[in-house]
Order: C-alpha cells, then sequence, then structure tokens
C-alpha cells in the first residue's frame, strides 16, 4: 500500500515541481523611445564662469551627486543648505521610511533562515483524582525549531520584493534630498533677486522724493503749475507702494526658506543681499538623455518600484501551489528541576507539513490577477516619469536659452533708457521740455532697471532647476 501511494504521490510531486518552474516572470526593461540628445542642447564649452570645467562622465546613479551648490560659490548658500540637511522635517520622515523599509526587507529575510525557539515553565497544582491529593510542581523546557523549504521561490520572491522596496525608499530619500537642495537654493535666489529689486524701488523712490521736493519749490516760485506737482506726488507714493508689496514678498520667502531649515519664522532672519550679475552663474552641461534615466533618483524609485511588483506576482503565484514546512521540538518535564535535564524525562518530535490550497473561491487566481495589474501599473508610471524628466530638462534648457538672450536686450535697453532719462532731465532743467517727457523716462528707467533685477533672479532660479531636472550636480573638477 504505501508503496502504491509513493508511486502516486512521486509524479505529482514532479509535475508540481517543473510547473512551479519560472512562477516570478523575468523582469524585462520597459523599452523608451530615449532621444540621441536633448533638443535644447547648446554647443561649445561647457565652463563655468570662474573656469570650472563640469565633469561630463557618464553617472550612475548610484554614484554621489557632488555638492553642486559649490559651484555658485556663495558660502551663505551653502550654508542654509547644510542647515536644512540636518533638520528639515521632510527629509527626516524619508529617513524614517528608510529605515522602515530596510526593517521590512530584514524581515521577509528571516523567513529564509530555520526558527529556532526556547521555552521554559513551572505549574503548581493538584491532581484531579477521587478526594484530591497534595499539590505537587513540575518544571518543564522546550527547544524547538521550524523551517519553510522554499521548493516554489515564495520566500525568495518576497524577499525580492521586500529587497526592491527598500531600494525604492533609498532612492526616494534621494529625491527629496535633491528637492530640499533645490528648494534651498531656488528660495534663497529669489530672496536675493527681491533684495535687488527692493534696491532698485528704493533708489526710484529716492529719485521721486527728490523730484517731489525740486517740483515743490519751482511751484513755490511759480515757475510751473499745480498739475506738474500732483503727478510728480501720484508717481511717487505709486512706487512707493510698490516697494511696499515687495516688502511682502520678501517676507514670505524669508519665512519659507525658515520652514525648508526646520526653523520656526520668528527665530530666523537673513540680511539684504542683493543677487549679483548673472554672469556669475555656473553654466550646466546637459550631457545625454540615457544618463538622465541611472542620475534622476525619481526614474530609480521607479524603476526599484517596478522590479518589487514583478516579484510580487512570483509571490502570489507560488501561493497557488503546496507550501512544505518542517518542525522539531524537544525538552523535558519532571518534578524538580534538575529532573528537567534527565535522559528519562526528556522527549522529542521531528515531522513535516504540507499545505495545498484545494479551493478558494478563486482568491489566489484573483491575487495574481491584481499583482499583474500593479505591475502593468508601476510599468505605466516608470514611462510617465521618463517623459516628464525630459520634458523638464528641455524645460529649463528653453528657459536658459530665451532668459539669456533676453538678458542681451534688457542690457541694451538699460543703456539706451538711462541715456534718455539724463537727456531728459537736462531737458527739463532747461526748460526746454515739459515734465511729463521727464517723468516718463524715469519711470521707463525704473522699468527696466527692475526687469533687468527680475531676470537675473530668474536665471539663478532656471539654473538650479536645470541641476535638479539632470538629477543633481557633478563634482566640479580642479582648478588648474
Amino acid at each position: 500500500m504505501k508503496t502504491m501511494i509513493a508511486k502516486g504521490v512521486a509524479p505529482l510531486m514532479a509535475a508540481l515541481l517543473l510547473s512551479a518552474c519560472g512562477l516570478t516572470p523575468v523582469f524585462k526593461q520597459p523599452e523608451l523611445p530615449v532621444p540621441a540628445a536633448f533638443k535644447e542642447t547648446q554647443p561649445g564649452v561647457q565652463l563655468a564662469a570662474d573656469g570650472t570645467r563640469w565633469k561630463q562622465a557618464r553617472a550612475a546613479e548610484q554614484q554621489a551627486r557632488g555638492e553642486w551648490w559649490l559651484a555658485f560659490a556663495d558660502p551663505t548658500l551653502t550654508g542654509l543648505i547644510a542647515e536644512a540637511g540636518a533638520a528639515n522635517q521632510n527629509l527626516a520622515v524619508a529617513t524614517a521610511r528608510v529605515k522602515q523599509a530596510r526593517a521590512i526587507a530584514g524581515i521577509a529575510g528571516a523567513d529564509r533562515s530555520p526558527q529556532v525557539g526556547f521555552g521554559a515553565g513551572v505549574q503548581r497544582g493538584t491532581s484531579p483524582t477521587e478526594g484530591g491529593g497534595p499539590a505537587s510542581t513540575s518544571y518543564q523546557a522546550q527547544l524547538t525549531a521550524s523551517y519553510e523549504v522554499d521548493l516554489f521561490g515564495r520566500v525568495a520572491a518576497n524577499v525580492s520584493a521586500a529587497r526592491n522596496d527598500a531600494a525604492t525608499a533609498e532612492a526616494n530619500l534621494r529625491s527629496v534630498q535633491l528637492a530640499l537642495q533645490a528648494d534651498v537654493a531656488q528660495t534663497y535666489f529669489r530672496l536675493r533677486a527681491t533684495d535687488a529689486e527692493l534696491v532698485t524701488l528704493n533708489d526710484t523712490v529716492r529719485l521721486l522724493e527728490e523730484n517731489v521736493k525740486v517740483n515743490q519749490r519751482r511751484f513755490d516760485l511759480g515757475d510751473i503749475g499745480e498739475f506738474d506737482l500732483s503727478r510728480a506726488r501720484t508717481e511717487l507714493a505709486r512706487w512707493r507702494a510698490d516697494a511696499i508689496g515687495l516688502q511682502r514678498e520678501r517676507a514670505a520667502a524669508e519665512h519659507a526658506l525658515a520652514v525648508l531649515l526646520g526653523k520656526p519664522p520668528a527665530g530666523f532672519g537673513l540680511p539684504s543681499a542683493p543677487i549679483a550679475d548673472s554672469s556669475t552663474l555656473p553654466v550646466i552641461p546637459a550631457g545625454l538623455p540615457s544618463t538622465l534615466l541611472e542620475r534622476r533618483p525619481d526614474i530609480a524609485a521607479a524603476q526599484r518600484t517596478m522590479e518589487a511588483a514583478n516579484a510580487r506576482i512570483g509571490v502570489a503565484r507560488a501561493a497557488m501551489f503546496p507550501a512544505i514546512g518542517i518542525g522539531a521540538s524537544g525538552g523535558g518535564v519532571g518534578g524538580a528541576l534538575s529532573d528537567v535535564f534527565k535522559m528519562s524525562s526528556k522527549s522529542w518530535m521531528l515531522g513535516a507539513l504540507l499545505s495545498l490550497p484545494v479551493i478558494d473561491g478563486g482568491r489566489n487566481k484573483a491575487n495574481v490577477a491584481r499583482s499583474e495589474a500593479v505591475l502593468e501599473e508601476s510599468v505605466a508610471e516608470y514611462r510617465q516619469k521618463v517623459l516628464v524628466a525630459f520634458s523638464e530638462v528641455e524645460d529649463n534648457l528653453a528657459g536658459l536659452r530665451i532668459l539669456s538672450a533676453q538678458a542681451e536686450q534688457v542690457d541694451e535697453a538699460l543703456a539706451s533708457a538711462r541715456r534718455s532719462a539724463d537727456l531728459a532731465q537736462k531737458l527739463y532743467d532747461a526748460g526746454r521740455s515739459s515734465y511729463l517727457d521727464l517723468l516718463d523716462a524715469q519711470r521707463n528707467l525704473a522699468n527696466v532697471e527692475r526687469s533687468a533685477v527680475q531676470l537675473r533672479g530668474n536665471h539663478a532660479v532656471t539654473t538650479v532647476a536645470l541641476i535638479r531636472s539632470l538629477g543633481g550636480g557633478w563634482d566640479a573638477a580642479p582648478r588648474g
């Protein structure tokens, strides 16, 4: 009889093992139309304004990003980014999630090893014999062990999924770090651009205040009418209002920077530091689009998410096959503690258990379908992230190109506006033109100066945005 059962079971197990081969599908990297180069890539030598050459070697996602903010040669910015890295709460959240994911991966990996436990106890009571009896004490100690034979790869697939989840959390942490660094830099440059704009507005206000005084004296002497004096006062009030409104924007930017640094806004302040000429900003090489897939941490996270989803298909499929567990235990019981370890008190047990789902109402099949759909979702999300990454790089490259062209035109307009304002002042002082002509020339100069300052800030912010869209900076080569 036993021989007949063995002959029947052996082919069944062999068939199950053969059918279980390849439960976890081989991961296939999604095909993507990667362009040979960015459309907005500009030719020429890629050097920073100070002569530093940026390293353009092929960069792997796992390599260090490099302290890209050092290319801006701004000690204040370097200090702010260091403060943010030490105290930002979003970064602390991402770091904690990495720790959680690593711990979960460790839990999953523990299933690959035998589980061994020890238990000991003492009991005291009476036996249930007729008439009762004296109370007695018994001691016991037991050692247990269990192990799941991973015939169908459930444990291995679960470990692979958990490790990829941990890699996803680590990539997300790098993404949060990069986003934090870029946010600090962009907020800092917006603050400095606002400071520069305030300087321009305050200079214009002082000029208009002087004009009001001059016009007041001329009005008192009867040289001009009240209309010119009224227009001067109106223009002064309007520019004062703009300056006050800009102070609100500066306060908001300063508060946002405080939050990024993990500080309450009430206890943080940054001195005024108007942004300098945009020619001091580094020139960032875009590199090749293919390197973007390796450098961007959000793309790396999406990659690991796909691989984890692929592994969980194997976990779901393995649930449809038998699970084999091996268990063993041994111990002793005695009326005295010393009796527990005597040979006569010892007992042991060794066994194996095979469990196989027979009727589950389609639960396991549905779980496999769900796992496959999760993989499809993660593949679509990966492709979308890649497309968005390409778009962000192109946007920022185009932004820098257009801003540079704008800056050239604004510089020409600024020189012309300064000349016009100077001539208008001389003509007005000589009585050869009206106050409206002078006012128009001064207003035009103030607007052009304000546009020039805004362009400086936009150039700095867009430069940081390009670095962020490329997945971080590169280590700069030492100066020669």
